[in-house]
């Protein structure tokens, strides 16, 4: 599966900072553009699979955002 990824140059520290839009807060970084794709593929991994465990645990994403069910009649 492929994706698309946003790399920017790091001009305050060096380096590349890269994030995957589709999901929140990926971000990832690396001092080659190389090393910043292999971390944020990681990054990526790893929040897929929060989400996965989440989901199976019935537990739901809690951060600053309030979360509600609506009903539309």
């Amino acid at each position: 599966m492929e994706f698309q990824v946003v790399i920017e140059e790091d001009l305050e520290d060096g380096g590349y900072i890269v994030h995957f839009p589709a999901l929140e807060g990926c971000w990832s970084q690396g001092d080659m553009i190389e090393e910043a794709l292999d971390h944020i593929k990681e990054a990526i991994v790893g929040y897929l699979k929060t989400l996965n465990d989440m989901a199976i645990h019935g537990l739901k994403n809690i951060d600053k955002d309030l979360v509600m069910e609506v009903a539309v009649v």
